[in-house]
């Protein structure tokens, strides 16, 4: 699929006359940015909008820029859009550091590893780095809010389209008559001829995939058109009910050699496993539901008691609470905090916590200028007093729990601010690091979980921050000082929870297994030493119970777990008097270790 960066200039041509004599600095437009692919312009603004092409309020692009293909399927794309929806919310949206221009960076990164071009994703910089710029920041923003954040309303010209404003907060709905092919879940996949019908064998050849083989001039045909539909809803994912019209479809027809419509022939692992005729609904609905129990079998965890597990997790653990502030910023070094940029970003974390307090939307609050804040981090932060740095990482600690500040960072190019911060931890001995600065940094590894978007990087076998976090993780796991054991055992918690939940959902693990191995071996051996602390054991159980929950029954992970004698360790925990209450220690040590390994 094409992809095509649409540019408009909001100025409509007055940026390029004054900006010279004004700012001093020449400015060819006001640029708002769209990404067309598949017949459907996606923009940011009141939330992620759809339109047809060139239909929006913006009138017509100066400029249309083919960025690439992308080989993406239709349905990864989407669920990433619906990923960006929960970052790219009405109220989100920030003329200056979170526009249009951010979500379709993001996008054009996605969709074909391409940024849109330099000059239009730095002019807010470049804007507001001239005194004019910097006087003007706030007139502007009132000026421009309505045309930038439009409804996505307008009309679009010609009978046939109109354009269809995204839901806020959801993944955007794109103009019948104009979109991508829906996502394969839940679906009739329609096909036209043998090499379709094979590519959809193909995907399914690990798990199932029936094959309808009908024509128009088919009467019985008819009659099993509604089941099948409601059947594939209940496949969803885990297998591919498919459409053929035999009437049209003649290479199909030869290879198969069907001779009477309605057919339907069923695959398992790819291979032929049933064939019948007949339009008989509740016939088709046993074989198919046959047929997805062989492809799926239940995993045996989910036969066992278990309330804690058997769900998905909405809730990360976070660390939001707020030190008495003024004596963190006295903490602070006279060389960061006196800064022209960390000033602004101190008042916000303050004004944040305000807000809590008295109900007041955060979003109301207006984000620093982020840019400048990193640039000032990253030159400063090794020169620091080390006594120092627990201070600072506190402050971003505070700064992440808006997803407005943990968005920005994660979209930084190689995370260089974050990295900056843990490098003191990224050692391989970490017992020299104080205990105050991993304290603090465990805690702003959870609050990393603000953001949907720095747990995927947590999870990649090529990221710097997940190796330093992973050891960070680790090591803390089995310090002598509870305190810090807890917070470690709620960064695992966050992660395993990731995992689970994509897990839960039928989807593949998000995290690799050698990772898992290595967290779940730390999180056995804290069980094995933990005597004191209810909190620490329950945040432990919970981490190893939710890696443990249907992991592969033949995989490393449950090898491990026997090895370990993970039964036998937790059940010990009962003997503790100040641990024996813990309700986990009967669902997740007698009934998952003691049952389901």
């Amino acid at each position: 699929m094409d992809v095509e960066l649409y540019v408009y200039d909001l100025s409509k041509g007055l940026a390029r006359v004054y900006s010279q004599p004004l700012t001093g600095t020449q400015i060819d437009a006001i640029y708002h940015t769209s990404l067309v692919i598949s017949g459907v312009e996606y923009y940011f603004g009141q939330g992620i909008q759809t339109a047809a092409p060139g239909s929006t309020h913006h009138g017509q692009p100066i400029e249309r820029v083919h960025m690439g293909k992308t080989e993406l399927p239709s349905e990864v794309i989407e669920e990433y859009l619906g990923s960006l929806a929960a970052i790219y919310t009405p109220e989100s949206y920030d003329l200056f550091l979170h526009n249009c221009n951010n979500f379709t960076q993001d996008f054009a990164m996605f969709l074909v590893g391409k940024s849109i071009p330099d000059h239009i994703r730095n002019l807010p910089r470049t804007f507001l780095e001239t005194p004019f710029g910097q006087m003007m920041k706030p007139q502007i923003e009132a000026a421009l809010k309505g045309v930038t954040q439009g409804s996505g309303l307008g009309p679009v010209p010609g009978p046939s389209a109109q354009p269809t404003a995204a839901r806020p907060s959801q993944a955007p709905v794109t103009p019948p008559s104009m979109a991508p092919a829906p996502p394969i879940v839940g679906r009739v996949h329609n096909v036209s001829n043998l090499s379709q019908l094979e590519n959809h064998l193909r995907a399914a050849s690990n798990s199932c995939a029936v094959i309808f083989f009908t024509s128009s001039t088919c009467p019985p045909c008819k009659i099993v058109y509604p089941t099948y539909d409601e059947l594939a809803e209940e496949v969803g994912e885990h297998g591919r009910l498919i459409k053929v019209d035999v009437g049209s479809a003649y290479d199909v027809s030869r290879k198969y050699n069907v001779r009477a419509t309605p057919t339907f022939m069923t695959f398992l692992k790819g291979q032929k496993q049933d064939q019948w005729s007949g339009a008989n609904p509740a016939q088709l609905k046993g074989r198919v539901r046959m047929l997805l129990e062989q492809a799926n079998p239940p995993h045996p965890h989910r036969n066992l008691r278990l309330p804690s597990l058997q769900r998905n997790i909405t809730n990360f653990v976070m660390y939001k609470k707020v030190p008495p502030l003024e004596k963190l910023v006295q903490k602070l070094p006279a060389a960061f905090k006196e800064s022209p940029t960390v000033g602004p970003v101190i008042e916000f974390v303050k004004l944040r916590h305000s807000a809590s307090n008295d109900n007041t939307p955060a979003a109301d609050i207006r984000v620093p200028d982020l840019h400048a804040f990193a640039t000032t981090l990253q030159a400063i932060y090794a020169t620091l007093p080390s006594d120092s740095h627990f201070a600072v990482v506190d402050l971003i600690r505070l700064l992440f729990l808006d997803p407005r500040v943990s968005g920005y960072f994660a979209e930084e190019t190689n995370h260089t601010t974050l990295l900056t911060l843990l490098a003191p931890l990224s050692q391989e001995d970490l017992s020299s690091c104080p205990y105050n600065l991993r304290i603090v940094a465990l805690q702003l590894a959870c609050n990393l979980f603000s953001t949907p978007l720095y747990p995927d990087q947590l999870a990649s076998p090529s990221s710097a921050l997940r190796e330093t976090c992973l050891r960070l993780a680790t090591n803390s796991l089995l310090d002598s000082q509870s305190n810090l054991r807890v917070v470690a055992a709620s960064f695992a918690y966050n992660l395993a929870a990731f995992n689970h939940n994509a897990r839960f959902d039928g989807h593949p693990d998000r995290l690799p297994e050698e990772d898992q191995v290595e967290l779940t071996a730390s999180l056995l051996e804290a069980v094995s030493r933990e005597d004191q602390s209810p909190e620490a054991l329950h945040g432990l159980l919970f981490a190893l119970g939710l890696f443990v929950y249907e992991a592969p029954v033949d995989g490393m992970l449950i090898d491990l777990c026997r090895a370990m004698s993970v039964g036998e360790t937790v059940a010990a925990k009962v003997k503790i008097p100040a641990l024996q209450k813990e309700p986990l220690l009967k669902e997740v040590g007698e009934e998952l270790f003691g049952k389901g390994l």
